[in-house]
């Protein structure tokens, strides 16, 4: 039996299902349920705080705890997978699939949530995160490119895509011809949508940020020729090939940036001076696509993202 879907919740067609997880703020962080003949996926879960809205998006379905086969995140940083042990506690028959060199962060976590720790400080991680729970690993499986796993007979194909995070992979779906993309396709906020479409740039958050390797995984997924991208930051987006092209030459000029901040010396004035030239250039960019939000609304929306991406963008400077 089935019931409406709680508010949070969209049905997207074809048995996908994006959940806000409500981390930061509304149509930020987005999970997804995968239906198929009544089992089901979760790709990506965000914070262990997100945990109770996936759950209930299961009964509404008509889904038990015992239906869910796969839990996967498209890689370890904790907005998509900090909800990872949580899930797996609840949910009894399901596999974690995770990249290979994020496996040992799902079975023994303490190493993820000090990096994290280091990042973002104690206090944001008890706001933000809540814990983490370590998964057995005898219900962990590595990923490997070019895996296929099923879903009651619906193939869900893994690609290694790093530049973002070495401990990146990407899901794709061949019933909806989508790429389930956690971060190597960039962030798409609905706020800047406009008669042109969605607007999309690229994250840079720490600590592997490699903006060549992240052109290459980019280019990979295009050519799938996929018809939809489902972003993690946030939700669908169609028109791909045009979102392409834009997010490539963001990433192009973002990698520009860094190299010519390089030259400062002072990290503090560094980071500032990358966080400034990311958000012209994204302004300019967002001008160009027919956006009309006041510059300090751009800024406003764009905050945590401007900051992350300078902190990537300078680690990523300082890599021997």
């Amino acid at each position: 039996m089935t019931t409406a879907l709680p508010a949070f919740a969209t049905d997207l067609g074809h048995g996908v299902h994006a959940i806000d997880t409500g981390f930061h703020r509304d149509h930020f962080d987005a999970a997804y349920l995968v239906v198929e003949r009544g089992r089901a996926a979760f790709i990506d879960t965000g914070t262990a705080l997100a945990v109770p809205r996936l759950l209930a998006t299961l009964p509404a379905l008509g889904l038990a705890l015992t239906d869910v086969d796969w839990v996967i995140p498209t890689h370890v940083h904790l907005d998509h997978a900090g909800g990872v042990g949580q899930l797996m506690a609840a949910l009894p028959n399901a596999t974690a699939l995770v990249h290979p060199r994020g496996v040992r962060h799902m079975v023994d976590p303490r190493a993820l949530w000090a990096g994290a720790t280091a990042v973002y400080g104690a206090e944001e991680m008890a706001r933000s995160y809540d814990r983490l729970l370590p998964v057995p690993a005898e219900r962990v499986r590595a990923s490997a490119d070019g895996m296929v796993v099923e879903l009651a007979g619906r193939p869900l194909a893994i690609a290694d895509t790093p530049g973002h995070a070495r401990h990146h992979h990407c899901v794709w779906d061949e019933a909806t011809r989508g790429w389930f993309t956690g971060d190597t396709f960039g962030l798409s906020y609905r706020e800047f949508d406009t008669a042109r479409g969605a607007w999309i740039a690229p994250t840079s958050t720490p600590v592997q940020f490699e903006p060549e390797v992240l052109e290459a995984s980019i280019e990979r997924l295009l050519a799938a020729s996929p018809a939809c991208m489902y972003l993690t930051h946030f939700n669908r987006i169609g028109d791909v090939q045009a979102a392409g092209e834009t997010l490539l030459g963001l990433l192009r000029r973002t990698a520009a940036i860094g190299r010519d901040a390089a030259r400062e010396t002072d990290p503090a004035r560094r980071h500032e001076r990358i966080k400034a030239a990311q958000l012209d250039l994204f302004t300019e960019s967002l001008a160009a696509h027919g956006c009309r939000l006041a510059s300090e609304e751009v800024a406003r929306l764009l905050a945590i993202d401007l900051e992350l991406n300078a902190q990537g963008i300078a680690i990523w400077l300082d890599r021997p």
